[in-house]
Protein backbone atom coordinates (compact mmCIF):
# COMPACT_ATOMS: atom_id res chain seq x y z
CA UNK A 1 0.00 0.00 0.00
CA UNK A 2 1.52 3.55 -0.68
CA UNK A 3 0.34 6.74 0.59
CA UNK A 4 1.61 10.46 0.21
CA UNK A 5 1.80 13.61 1.98
CA UNK A 6 1.95 16.80 -0.16
CA UNK A 7 2.54 19.50 2.12
CA UNK A 8 0.61 22.94 0.77
CA UNK A 9 0.35 25.25 4.33
CA UNK A 10 3.23 27.34 4.15
CA UNK A 11 2.75 31.06 3.60
CA UNK A 12 5.42 32.45 1.35
CA UNK A 13 6.03 36.24 1.65
CA UNK A 14 8.46 36.72 -1.33
CA UNK A 15 5.81 35.69 -3.54
CA UNK A 16 4.21 38.94 -3.38
CA UNK A 17 1.11 37.83 -4.03
CA UNK A 18 -2.22 37.33 -1.51
CA UNK A 19 -2.64 34.00 -3.55
CA UNK A 20 -1.58 31.04 -2.18
CA UNK A 21 2.04 29.74 -3.47
CA UNK A 22 0.80 26.17 -4.75
CA UNK A 23 -1.95 27.78 -6.68
CA UNK A 24 0.28 30.28 -9.05
CA UNK A 25 0.41 27.98 -12.37
CA UNK A 26 2.95 26.49 -14.01
CA UNK A 27 2.33 24.87 -17.68
CA UNK A 28 -1.51 26.63 -17.30
CA UNK A 29 -2.20 24.96 -14.07
CA UNK A 30 -1.52 25.23 -10.29
CA UNK A 31 1.84 24.17 -9.38
CA UNK A 32 -0.01 22.06 -6.38
CA UNK A 33 -1.59 20.05 -9.10
CA UNK A 34 1.47 18.28 -11.20
CA UNK A 35 2.69 16.81 -7.48
CA UNK A 36 -0.98 15.49 -7.10
CA UNK A 37 -1.05 13.71 -10.50
CA UNK A 38 2.79 12.94 -9.83
CA UNK A 39 1.37 11.14 -6.58
CA UNK A 40 -1.16 9.31 -8.16
CA UNK A 41 0.77 7.97 -11.47
CA UNK A 42 3.22 6.41 -9.05
CA UNK A 43 0.33 4.30 -7.36
CA UNK A 44 -0.40 6.39 -4.39
CA UNK A 45 -3.71 5.09 -3.22
CA UNK A 46 -3.96 7.62 0.17
CA UNK A 47 -3.52 10.78 -0.74
CA UNK A 48 -3.24 13.83 1.90
CA UNK A 49 -2.76 17.81 1.14
CA UNK A 50 -1.78 19.69 4.20
CA UNK A 51 -3.26 22.90 3.96
CA UNK A 52 -3.19 26.16 6.18
CA UNK A 53 -2.75 29.78 4.23
CA UNK A 54 -5.51 30.00 2.44
CA UNK A 55 -7.18 26.88 2.57
CA UNK A 56 -10.13 27.89 1.01
CA UNK A 57 -8.99 28.98 -2.09
CA UNK A 58 -6.53 25.62 -2.16
CA UNK A 59 -9.36 23.09 -1.42
CA UNK A 60 -11.63 24.82 -3.89
CA UNK A 61 -9.29 24.73 -6.96
CA UNK A 62 -9.55 20.55 -5.97
CA UNK A 63 -12.73 20.47 -5.24
CA UNK A 64 -13.41 18.20 -8.06
CA UNK A 65 -11.09 15.81 -6.96
CA UNK A 66 -12.48 13.01 -4.85
CA UNK A 67 -9.31 11.11 -4.07
CA UNK A 68 -7.79 13.61 -2.04
CA UNK A 69 -8.36 14.15 1.80
CA UNK A 70 -7.63 17.69 3.12
CA UNK A 71 -5.68 17.92 5.95
CA UNK A 72 -5.12 21.42 8.10
CA UNK A 73 -2.15 22.31 9.71
CA UNK A 74 -3.71 24.94 12.05
CA UNK A 75 -0.92 26.80 13.42
CA UNK A 76 2.62 26.39 11.18
CA UNK A 77 5.07 24.80 12.97
CA UNK A 78 7.48 22.80 10.62
CA UNK A 79 7.48 20.34 8.45
CA UNK A 80 7.21 17.39 10.78
CA UNK A 81 3.95 19.03 12.48
CA UNK A 82 2.56 18.78 9.33
CA UNK A 83 3.10 15.65 8.71
CA UNK A 84 1.69 14.88 12.54
CA UNK A 85 -1.48 16.32 11.91
CA UNK A 86 -2.14 13.40 9.36
CA UNK A 87 -2.05 11.37 11.84
CA UNK A 88 -5.32 11.20 12.61
CA UNK A 89 -5.55 9.74 8.98
CA UNK A 90 -3.16 7.45 8.48
CA UNK A 91 -1.55 6.29 11.48
CA UNK A 92 -2.81 2.99 11.44
CA UNK A 93 -1.92 3.36 7.96
CA UNK A 94 0.44 0.00 7.21
CA UNK A 95 2.58 0.70 4.28
CA UNK A 96 5.21 3.33 2.27
CA UNK A 97 4.60 7.14 2.63
CA UNK A 98 5.87 9.50 0.28
CA UNK A 99 6.54 13.18 1.79
CA UNK A 100 6.82 15.83 -0.27
CA UNK A 101 6.50 20.00 -0.96
CA UNK A 102 3.75 21.42 -2.97
CA UNK A 103 5.89 23.51 -4.72
CA UNK A 104 7.95 21.29 -6.76
CA UNK A 105 6.09 20.98 -9.53
CA UNK A 106 8.78 19.42 -11.86
CA UNK A 107 8.95 16.22 -9.54
CA UNK A 108 8.34 13.10 -12.48
CA UNK A 109 6.23 10.08 -11.36
CA UNK A 110 9.14 7.77 -12.54
CA UNK A 111 11.22 9.83 -9.61
CA UNK A 112 8.39 8.73 -6.58
CA UNK A 113 7.91 5.27 -8.17
CA UNK A 114 11.76 4.67 -8.27
CA UNK A 115 11.80 5.83 -4.58
CA UNK A 116 8.97 4.13 -3.27
CA UNK A 117 10.01 0.76 -4.84
CA UNK A 118 13.78 1.51 -3.08
CA UNK A 119 12.43 1.91 0.15
CA UNK A 120 9.78 -1.16 -0.53
CA UNK A 121 12.95 -3.49 -1.48
CA UNK A 122 15.27 -2.14 1.49
CA UNK A 123 12.86 -2.16 3.96
CA UNK A 124 14.40 0.84 5.55
CA UNK A 125 12.56 3.16 7.75
CA UNK A 126 13.27 6.04 4.71
CA UNK A 127 14.71 6.72 1.85
CA UNK A 128 15.92 9.93 0.57
CA UNK A 129 15.75 11.23 -3.16
CA UNK A 130 18.72 13.29 -3.51
CA UNK A 131 20.42 15.32 -6.19
CA UNK A 132 24.21 16.93 -7.38
CA UNK A 133 24.21 20.39 -7.68
CA UNK A 134 26.50 22.38 -9.50
CA UNK A 135 25.70 24.92 -6.59
CA UNK A 136 24.69 23.88 -3.47
CA UNK A 137 24.19 26.53 -1.32
CA UNK A 138 21.60 26.67 0.96
CA UNK A 139 20.80 22.87 0.81
CA UNK A 140 21.32 20.80 3.18
CA UNK A 141 24.59 18.74 2.67
CA UNK A 142 24.10 14.79 2.65
CA UNK A 143 26.53 13.13 4.32
CA UNK A 144 27.99 9.57 4.01
CA UNK A 145 30.68 7.12 5.33
CA UNK A 146 33.22 5.38 2.71
CA UNK A 147 30.97 2.61 1.91
CA UNK A 148 28.57 4.86 0.54
CA UNK A 149 25.91 4.45 3.33
CA UNK A 150 23.64 7.57 4.59
CA UNK A 151 24.99 8.99 7.80
CA UNK A 152 23.32 12.08 7.86
CA UNK A 153 21.87 15.49 6.32
CA UNK A 154 23.94 18.65 7.97
CA UNK A 155 21.97 21.86 7.13
CA UNK A 156 24.19 24.76 5.76
CA UNK A 157 24.07 27.04 8.99
CA UNK A 158 25.56 23.99 10.78
CA UNK A 159 28.29 22.11 8.33
CA UNK A 160 32.20 22.53 8.28
CA UNK A 161 33.62 24.15 5.56
CA UNK A 162 34.47 20.51 4.33
CA UNK A 163 30.70 19.60 4.62
CA UNK A 164 29.62 22.79 2.40
CA UNK A 165 31.84 20.90 -0.51
CA UNK A 166 29.35 18.56 -0.79
CA UNK A 167 27.18 18.33 -3.80
CA UNK A 168 24.84 15.74 -3.00
CA UNK A 169 21.85 17.50 -1.68
CA UNK A 170 18.77 16.99 0.29
CA UNK A 171 15.61 18.05 -2.20
CA UNK A 172 12.86 17.27 0.38
CA UNK A 173 11.36 14.00 -1.39
CA UNK A 174 11.36 11.11 1.18
CA UNK A 175 9.61 7.48 1.81
CA UNK A 176 9.03 6.43 4.91
CA UNK A 177 7.54 3.11 6.09
CA UNK A 178 4.58 4.58 7.36
CA UNK A 179 4.45 3.52 10.99
CA UNK A 180 7.73 4.22 11.86
CA UNK A 181 7.96 7.48 10.10
CA UNK A 182 5.16 8.58 13.12
CA UNK A 183 7.00 6.76 16.05
CA UNK A 184 10.25 8.68 15.01
CA UNK A 185 7.88 12.03 14.88
CA UNK A 186 6.58 11.77 18.03
CA UNK A 187 10.49 11.82 19.05
CA UNK A 188 11.01 15.02 17.61
CA UNK A 189 12.09 18.43 19.76
CA UNK A 190 11.41 21.60 18.77
CA UNK A 191 14.44 22.91 20.71
CA UNK A 192 15.93 25.06 17.81
CA UNK A 193 16.08 28.75 16.46
CA UNK A 194 12.89 28.68 15.40
CA UNK A 195 10.84 26.47 17.62
CA UNK A 196 9.97 24.05 14.75
CA UNK A 197 9.53 20.37 14.58
CA UNK A 198 11.10 19.19 11.29
CA UNK A 199 11.09 16.00 8.79
CA UNK A 200 14.65 15.41 8.68
CA UNK A 201 14.97 14.95 12.66
CA UNK A 202 12.39 11.87 11.94
CA UNK A 203 15.44 11.23 9.38
CA UNK A 204 18.25 11.24 12.20
CA UNK A 205 15.99 9.21 14.77
CA UNK A 206 15.54 6.51 12.31
CA UNK A 207 19.38 6.60 11.41
CA UNK A 208 20.21 6.50 15.21
CA UNK A 209 17.60 4.32 15.95
CA UNK A 210 18.95 1.46 13.74
CA UNK A 211 15.52 1.53 12.02
CA UNK A 212 17.36 2.00 8.38
CA UNK A 213 17.66 4.60 6.34
CA UNK A 214 18.97 5.40 2.73
CA UNK A 215 19.54 8.35 0.08
CA UNK A 216 19.54 8.13 -3.50
CA UNK A 217 21.00 10.01 -5.78
CA UNK A 218 18.04 9.91 -8.33
CA UNK A 219 16.80 13.39 -9.12
CA UNK A 220 18.03 15.29 -11.88
CA UNK A 221 18.85 19.50 -10.53
CA UNK A 222 16.10 20.78 -12.65
CA UNK A 223 13.38 18.29 -11.50
CA UNK A 224 14.61 19.51 -7.98
CA UNK A 225 13.69 23.27 -8.50
CA UNK A 226 11.55 24.48 -6.19
CA UNK A 227 9.09 27.76 -6.26
CA UNK A 228 9.70 29.93 -3.74
CA UNK A 229 9.87 33.40 -5.72
CA UNK A 230 8.51 34.70 -8.64
CA UNK A 231 11.40 34.55 -10.22
CA UNK A 232 11.62 31.12 -9.47
CA UNK A 233 8.04 30.52 -11.20
CA UNK A 234 9.59 31.72 -14.15
CA UNK A 235 12.63 29.65 -14.42
CA UNK A 236 10.24 26.40 -13.52
CA UNK A 237 7.74 27.48 -16.04
CA UNK A 238 10.47 27.82 -18.63
CA UNK A 239 11.68 24.47 -17.84
CA UNK A 240 7.77 23.09 -18.20
CA UNK A 241 7.82 24.76 -21.03
CA UNK A 242 10.70 22.82 -22.53
CA UNK A 243 10.00 19.38 -21.39
CA UNK A 244 6.47 19.51 -22.91
CA UNK A 245 8.62 20.70 -26.15
CA UNK A 246 10.83 17.70 -25.84
CA UNK A 247 7.82 15.55 -25.64
CA UNK A 248 5.85 16.39 -28.54
CA UNK A 249 8.80 16.01 -30.49
CA UNK A 250 9.35 12.15 -29.65
CA UNK A 251 9.86 9.76 -26.78
CA UNK A 252 12.81 12.05 -25.30
CA UNK A 253 14.26 11.21 -22.46
CA UNK A 254 12.23 8.97 -20.58
CA UNK A 255 12.32 7.50 -16.68
CA UNK A 256 14.75 8.80 -14.02
CA UNK A 257 18.10 10.24 -14.98
CA UNK A 258 20.71 9.31 -12.35
CA UNK A 259 23.19 11.79 -10.98
CA UNK A 260 24.95 8.78 -8.98
CA UNK A 261 28.47 9.30 -8.43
Amino acid sequence: MRAAIILAAGRSTRMKSDLPKVLHEVGGVPMLRHVVEACKAAGVERLMVVVGHGKEAVMGAFAGDAQITWVEQKEQKGTGHAVLACEPELGRFQGRTLVIAGDMPLIRPETLTALLKENESTGDGVTLATSMFDDPSGYGRITRDAAGRLTGIVEQADSTPEQRKIKEVNVSYYCFDNQRMFEALHQVSCDNAKGEYYITDAVRILLSAGQGAGATASVDQVDATGVNSPEDLAMVNAFMAKRERERSRGPGRAGVRSTTH
